[in-house]
């Protein structure tokens, strides 16, 4: 039953769990990231849709408008049981903001390990018109303090969507099988990679539109397959700049996934993921750019240490542009792990 008086209760939270299968996980035994990141978004969705179904008035369903930094704290395998927490720690008029932890379990020894932290935005809109966003319930907090922590980040995570629209114009070319025989190994042309995929029901909401969990998965598939051919070895998910959902992909729609490598250090590699929507059905409306964001990749040996990375060969100044940046992101990301590391102490 549906209440209309006072705010929800504090916090809301959910459980979800599910053993891994090999469909969950590459050739070596690894799940992939883009398996742990659906399983993320769909324990994000349920939370945020049914916390803004709490009061009287339209029904609608949250969808995912941001997804922040996500680390890969450690590798889950398959047979291990993952767990899915999600709690909501701040709302916006318009917005929810999810916190998830990600815990893995092997179910022969017992033993637990956190795998992942992240955080998700999402936006309600109604069943009734998918342009209408609907107003989010409060929810209480146990302090005046955590309350403007939330609204820091909420103002924070604005600011960046609105900086990445600005550079949303970029285009990856495809590059064709034959044409990658004649490109250098290491090079950005080598390892470029694109999926193509048509979007059916089994993708989508309730409204007709993918569920974001579905681009992310799709998007560490064609980052993944990057990877690997710039390595040649086992590749895993290491971390996920935010990643920015700038407009809604419908049932019906073609998109194309496109990755491309933007710079190497010595244990790592950041890849660029683009998803561009094209609707066939109302082809007038043409193709657009519906996600964005940064995968970074580390490569294994047999033991799953780590190994080093082949340095990236750059082409142009394009590339060279596009690799400063990347290491700025780099520096900046391994600057903010080591003061977090402090602070534990």
């Amino acid at each position: 039953m549906m209440s209309a008086a006072g705010p929800p209760p504090i916090s809301p939270s959910i459980q979800i769990c599910r053993i891994m299968g090999p469909d969950d996980a590459n050739i070596v035994g690894n799940v992939h990231g883009g398996t742990i990141l659906k399983m993320i978004e769909e324990a994000g969705c349920i939370i945020g849709t049914r916390h803004c179904n709490t009061q009287t008035g339209d029904r609608c369903v949250a969808a995912l408008a941001r997804v922040e930094r996500t680390d890969f704290l450690y590798p889950m395998f398959i047979g291990e049981v993952a767990h899915v927490s999600a709690e909501i720690t701040y709302t916006s008029k318009h917005s929810v903001e999810v916190q998830v932890n990600v815990l893995s379990e092997n179910i022969l020894t017992g033993a637990k390990k956190v795998t992942n932290k992240a955080t998700l935005w999402y936006v309600p809109l109604s069943l009734r018109n998918v342009d209408k966003i609907i107003e989010v319930p409060p929810i209480e907090y146990t302090s005046t303090e955590l309350e403007e922590m939330g609204k820091k980040r909420y103002e924070a995570q604005k600011l960046e969507r609105m900086e990445t629209k600005e550079r949303n114009g970029e285009v990856i070319t495809p590059v064709s099988l034959p044409e990658r025989h004649t490109k250098e190994p290491y090079t950005v042309g080598f390892s470029q990679s694109s999926l193509i995929h048509l979007i059916g029901p089994s993708d989508c909401t309730l409204h007709g539109f993918v569920h974001g969990g579905v681009t992310m998965k799709l998007m560490d598939e064609v980052a993944g397959i990057v990877a690997a051919r710039h390595c040649k070895t086992n590749i895993v998910t290491a971390s996920v700049d935010a990643i920015n959902f700038h407009r809604k992909i419908k049932k019906g729609c073609v998109i194309t996934i496109s990755g491309r490598m933007t710079f190497t250090s010595n244990k790592s590699m950041e890849i660029e993921v683009f998803v561009d929507a094209d609707p066939l059905v109302e082809a007038e409306k043409g193709k657009y750019r519906a996600v964005t964001a940064f995968f970074t990749y580390i490569s294994l040996d047999k033991e799953n240490k780590p190994l080093p990375v082949p340095p990236l060969k750059l082409e142009g100044e394009d590339e060279q542009k596009r690799f400063e940046e990347g290491k700025a992101r780099y520096l900046q990301n391994k600057a903010k792990r080591l003061a977090d590391k402090e602070q534990k102490q």
